[in-house]
């Protein structure tokens, strides 16, 4: 059984409400075996309203509606699937008794308005709302359709769903499980990871394959199905485990941990120390690795040496080298990690100096040139990069090289 979810409301166009509902439906019809093959945001309008239903229902086997079940005259939903469906909308008396005696505990009159919410299309069925006044609908269609109206606000849709659907599509849905596996990727960009990883993932079609791209990160999100959970499973790790090889360590991750976690691990794995000298990103790489509980047993400490000056009288970094080589340079970067390293007294340096712009490049140091190093004893490994983007994105990319090359530097 596959799935469509269509969100309706024209406030989920605009910049100012996000729809969360069709995540939460998504993971709960996971859990039954139902893919969701598409999603769709439609506004109030009813030939708009009307055309995204038909469209779903002639396409798919199950249909689930959220919003628009309200009482007010941009409420459509109701009026839309009868006229797709062909169907009258009836009054309902046990749900207009039912939506009476629910004013009634609020110790409110309900407004004769409120009746639009107890019509049903004909061959429908009414479902209570334990947490509001609008009824959910179940309707079973011909060809083994079935459609599925929720109301719009998450507290009301969640727990309606839980308990009044699962139950009834767990019965409908084939017994199919799903199997999810995510690699996370460091150290390559997403057209790198493709040609190394289409030519093994595309020759199969159970799993599915999504590469994903975010800030500094690559993840392949592998779902597998099968008639029960182990050979799903099994389908999941056979190809999680050709994809491993062929990356090498430039996986980081075979779950949802964070790389600051998977460094913490790493560092507490070891029983080594961390401290770190930032400049260009003020902080970030600090904050991360703090953000991780725990990570006081590792995370010894860190400055933030904005200027030469508090290069020089925080870090001791030297004046000699500040002036012939400049504060973004590679001989700067290793001096700050391999001080900051004594200064804590950890078993790791760490130095980051570099242009976040938007102004302060040259020719020769354009913005977006960091300089990284790692220093664990007399060893310094420093490396230069050209970060695209704005001040934000190269704080953010030069914090996350950072940890990855403290990962590495673990792993060895």
């Amino acid at each position: 059984m596959n799935a469509e979810i269509i969100a309706i409301g024209s406030e989920l166009l605009t910049p100012y409400r996000l729809d969360t509902n069709s995540l939460f439906l998504t993971g709960q019809l996971e859990r039954l075996g139902i893919l969701v093959t598409r999603k769709t945001v439609v506004g109030d309008g009813l030939e708009d309203l009307k055309a995204a239903l038909a469209e779903s229902l002639e396409r798919t086997q199950l249909v689930i509606g959220m919003g628009g079940l309200g009482p007010t005259d941009d409420d459509r939903t109701r009026q839309a699937v009868a006229e797709v469906l062909d169907r009258e909308l009836e009054p309902n008396a046990e749900a207009e008794a039912w939506l009476r005696e629910r004013f009634s505990q609020f110790r409110r009159t309900m407004p004769e308005v409120n009746l639009k919410q107890t019509l049903v299309p004909r061959g429908g069925e009414w479902i209570p709302n334990d947490n509001g006044t609008a009824p959910a609908l179940w309707m079973e269609l011909p060809n083994d359709r079935i459609l599925v109206l929720l109301p719009g606000p998450p507290r009301e849709l969640e727990p309606l769903f839980v308990e009044r659907f699962v139950p009834r599509l767990r019965q409908r849905a084939p017994r199919r499980a799903l199997a999810e596996k995510i690699l996370k990727t460091a150290g390559l960009g997403e057209s790198q990871l493709e040609e190394i990883a289409a030519p093994i993932y595309t020759k199969y079609d159970n799993p599915q394959t999504s590469v994903l791209s975010s800030l500094g990160e690559v993840q392949i999100h592998l779902r597998a199905t099968a008639e029960n959970s182990g050979k799903a499973l099994r389908l999941a790790d056979e190809l999680s485990a050709k994809l491993e090889d062929a990356l090498g360590n430039h996986v980081f991750a075979r779950g949802n941990e964070t790389l600051e976690q998977v460094v913490g691990l790493l560092l507490t794995m070891r029983g080594a120390t961390l401290a770190v000298a930032e400049s260009c990103t003020g902080g970030l790489l600090g904050q991360r690795l703090t953000s991780v509980p725990g990570s006081s047993r590792y995370f010894l400490g860190g400055v933030v040496c904005y200027s030469d000056k508090a290069k020089i009288k925080q870090l001791k970094v030297p004046a000699s080298t500040l002036k012939s080589k400049g504060a973004v340079s590679a001989e700067t970067a290793a001096s700050m990690a391999k001080k900051v390293r004594q200064a804590f007294g950890a078993k790791i340096g760490v130095g980051i100096t570099g242009v976040a712009g938007p102004t302060g490049g040259t020719p020769d140091k354009p913005v977006g040139t960091v300089f990284i190093s790692v220093s664990i004893g007399k060893r310094n490994i420093t490396k230069k990069f050209h970060f695209p983007g704005d001040r934000e994105r190269i704080r953010r990319l030069s914090a996350q090289t950072a940890l990855d090359m403290v990962r590495r530097k673990l792993l060895k």
